[in-house]
């Protein structure tokens, strides 16, 4: 198939590449336009970038930490959903046979009861500091339901819970400024590291090649309306994962953590038995594993 991977370039979309060439897409046929090269925010160059694709898979997205979502509220919210909006509905003009979105766990209610079901999904608003960024994945999911009433385009929402791995900025989340400040503590000698909040909340944090891996089996075998949870199926407390990685990493120093800091949802863990039951995804790679090809390919790059 000619296929178009936005955001190609990025954390995900490099190792969606990968994973599409491992299934048997020829190089030849795969699109990933940067952004200097292709500005997706405008509606001519999403009718050019999908121009001659069967499959477009829409990885591209602005997002970051916290407090980048705190100062950025409106930027995140107009940039993904017009790239977003306008992409599917380019793919719908251009005669595209397939459209596979990435949203995120965030699009959940922030009162959602763990483990989040896709069928929680519209039960409540979400966390108000992700809101922007939920909100502008969440219109994919309406799009693409509508468009498949009215004109027949198969499509895929994926709810992806939080990611890291190889090749992950350090303040692209949790895992990997925590990688980096335990790095650079090492090198300074500090006795110890302080994290923000009580360390109690927990998450389910996937290794990025099991989302590749995700996305190209939706690609392959899911056709349907209802969004599906992509995770590991593991959830642990923050406090347990960045244990881990101090032991992995050899870190002497204390652990500690700082209450006065918010700790964001709680609970954030996803029942994903649609996706082993719909195209047959499990995540491979245990949270130590991930952890541990993750640092190596930090120390690599130092």
């Amino acid at each position: 198939m000619k296929i178009l991977v936005t955001g190609g370039g990025g954390f995900l979309g490099r190792h969606i590449i990968t994973k599409l060439i491992e299934h048997g897409a020829d190089k030849e046929d795969l699109f990933a336009p940067s952004s200097k090269e292709l500005d997706l925010r405008l509606f001519e160059n999403c009718r050019r970038a999908v121009e001659g694709r069967e499959l477009v898979i829409h990885a591209a997205g602005i997002t970051g930490n916290a407090e980048f979502h705190r100062l950025h509220p409106g930027l995140i919210f107009y940039e993904n959903a017009m790239m977003g909006i306008q992409l599917i509905e380019a793919s719908r003009v251009q005669g595209v046979k397939k459209v596979i979105t990435i949203g995120s766990a965030a699009e959940y209610p922030a009162d959602a009861v763990p483990p989040f079901c896709e069928e929680g999904l519209w039960a409540g608003f979400p966390e108000l500091l992700h809101a922007p960024y939920a909100m502008a994945k969440k219109m994919f999911a309406v799009q693409e339901a509508a468009y498949r009433e009215e004109y027949g385009l198969a499509s895929a929402h994926l709810l992806m819970t939080g990611m890291y791995g190889p090749g992950a900025k350090k303040d692209s989340g949790p895992i990997p400024s925590w990688i980096d400040r335990i790095a650079v503590a090492k090198r300074s000698g500090a006795d110890s590291i302080m994290l923000w909040g009580t360390g109690k909340p927990t998450r389910d944090f996937l290794y990025v090649e099991d989302a590749a891996e995700a996305i190209v089996l939706a690609a392959e075998k899911y056709n349907d309306s209802m969004p599906v949870n992509i995770g590991s199926g593991r959830e642990v407390s923050i406090r347990e994962a960045a244990e881990i990685l101090v032991r992995l990493m050899d870190f002497k120093g204390k652990l500690l953590f700082d209450p006065t800091k918010p700790d964001g949802q709680m609970c954030r863990s996803l029942d994903v038995s649609n996706a082993e039951q719909r195209f047959d995804f499990r995540a491979a790679t245990s949270l130590e594993s991930g952890l541990q090809k993750t640092i190596e390919w930090y120390n690599g790059q130092i």
